[in-house]
This record gives C-alpha cells, sequence and structure tokens, in this order.
C-alpha cells in the first residue's frame, strides 16, 4: 500500500463516528477512509470500563495490522474517556480520541447552564469532572446518559424513524434537573447523538444549541495528516463490522450512496 492511499482509520461501537467523519471530508476531501464499528461490542456505553479497557486496544491492534492506516480515530466518546492511553501506547500510528466539547460550549452559554448528553458510561467519567472544571468553572454542568439516544440513532441509519416523543424524553433528563429550565448549549458527548441533532432542535426549548466535537476532531486529524500526499479524487470508502447480521448490511446500503462501497467483517 502506497502511502497516497493509506487510509484513515475511523473506529466506533456503532455508526456515531460518522459525525466525525463528514467534517473530515469537509477538510480533506479525497482522503481514503475505513471505518470499522465493533457491532460485536455496541453499545458501549452499558458496558463497564474494564469491558471497553480490554476490548478497544485488541480490536484496534487487529484493525491497524489489517489495513495499516496513517491515523487512527477513535470516533467514540466512551471509549476515548477510558481506553485512550492504552491504544496510544500499545499501537505505532498516531491516534486522535473524541472529547467531549464543554470548552466551546462554556464560550458559548450566556446561561452559564450547560448540559452535557452522554452515554452512563461516558458521562459519569472523572476525565468530565476534569473538563468541567478547567473549562466551565464558572458554569452549572448537568449531565445525563442515555442509552436510547444510541439505539434510536443506529435504528435511524438503518431505516427505522426516531421517535420525536423519544428523543423529548431523553432530553427531560436535562432539563428536569434543578436549573435545567436555564440550560442554553448542550453538549452531545456521543458521537450518535450529531446523527439526531435537527429533530432534538425540534423538540427541544427554543434557543437551546447543540455542540459536539466532530469539527474539532476534524481539523486536528488536518494538521496531523497536514503535508501527507492524499488521492487526487476520492475513493471508495470501506465498512468494517464486528458482526455482520441483517441490521448492519442495512445500515451498509444506507451508507452506500455517501461513498462507502464495500463491507466486510473483520
Amino acid at each position: 500500500m502506497g502511502q497516497t492511499t493509506q487510509p484513515i482509520l475511523f473506529f466506533d461501537s456503532g455508526v456515531g463516528g460518522l459525525s466525525v467523519v463528514a467534517p473530515t471530508l469537509a477538510l480533506l476531501p479525497t482522503a481514503p477512509i475505513v471505518y470499522a464499528a465493533d457491532s460485536a461490542g455496541f453499545p458501549y456505553g452499558t458496558r463497564t470500563e474494564a469491558e471497553i479497557a480490554a476490548r478497544v486496544p485488541a480490536l484496534l491492534g487487529r484493525l491497524v495490522e489489517r489495513y495499516r492506516p496513517r491515523l487512527v480515530v477513535i470516533a467514540c466518546n466512551t471509549a476515548s474517556t477510558i481506553a485512550l492511553p492504552v491504544v496510544r501506547a500499545a499501537l505505532d500510528v498516531p491516534v486522535v480520541g473524541t472529547v467531549p466539547a464543554i470548552k466551546v460550549a462554556a464560550e458559548l452559554s450566556r446561561s452559564r447552564v450547560i448540559g452535557v448528553l452522554g452515554t452512563q458510561a461516558t458521562v459519569r467519567q472523572p476525565y468530565v469532572d476534569d473538563l468541567a472544571a478547567r473549562f466551565a468553572g464558572d458554569c452549572t454542568v448537568l449531565r445525563h446518559g442515555s442509552a436510547a439516544l444510541v439505539e434510536l440513532a443506529e435504528g435511524a441509519l438503518a431505516g427505522d424513524a426516531p421517535s420525536l416523543d423519544r428523543i423529548a424524553t431523553e432530553l427531560a433528563g436535562l432539563f428536569m434537573q434543578e436549573r435545567g429550565d436555564r440550560i442554553d448549549v448542550i453538549v452531545n458527548a456521543c458521537t450518535h447523538f450529531p446523527l439526531l441533532e435537527a429533530d432534538m432542535i425540534a423538540v427541544a426549548p427554543d434557543g437551546v444549541r447543540f455542540v459536539d466535537g466532530g469539527p474539532g476532531i476534524a481539523r486536528r486529524i488536518a494538521t496531523l495528516t497536514a503535508g501527507q500526499p492524499f488521492p487526487e479524487a476520492p475513493v471508495p470508502g470501506r465498512l468494517v463490522f464486528t458482526r455482520l447480521g441483517e441490521r448492519e448490511r442495512a445500515i451498509a446500503a444506507t451508507l452506500a450512496p455517501r461513498g462507502f462501497a464495500s463491507v466486510e467483517a473483520l
């Protein structure tokens, strides 16, 4: 494999990382993409830290050996907050993680009350406490962990229209907390959630803004690959699943028109 065709490898438990692929391709439109979803381990947000810390480095080791990427992107907040240091120590390629966009939210908030919407595993991490203390020290930071939104986002790409009532119920987990009625910015701290952002805006109170880490991660990828050769024209992307069942094939069919021409099992 020549350096020009070396891919950028995106990894997530499911399809949430596509919210990071999109802004990356906006900056690097001809970058070869391998998108790997750990469908056999999905969803990560309800797994224990020990399970994720053991599973993610092992899978990424196999993926790097097979696809020889120029860069690995852990496009998953849960996996990043738990396994990123171990992955970086184990791999000999650059690794970019996903960080909840708490700093961005604090810069935008006027009410100084922000919400962090993620998986249960992400919102309970000390890493999130650290980000809130460093970048939102003068804000009230409310959190809510939602497994349902992950399933809704995954289902949407498999062809199941998400329920606005269920989305509203999950957002109420933030707005119904003490001072929750003053939230004016919500951090989508799970890469699945931006896939539902239009529906979230439709059911959220007027004026509430949603932010996520995708654009910042894309800029980091562009910086780390600056000066590297890329193909002259876009090349088909590759989808990889750790379990290739009916749902995964439906997702692959949805993504085929978006440039992901092949699907395979790890």
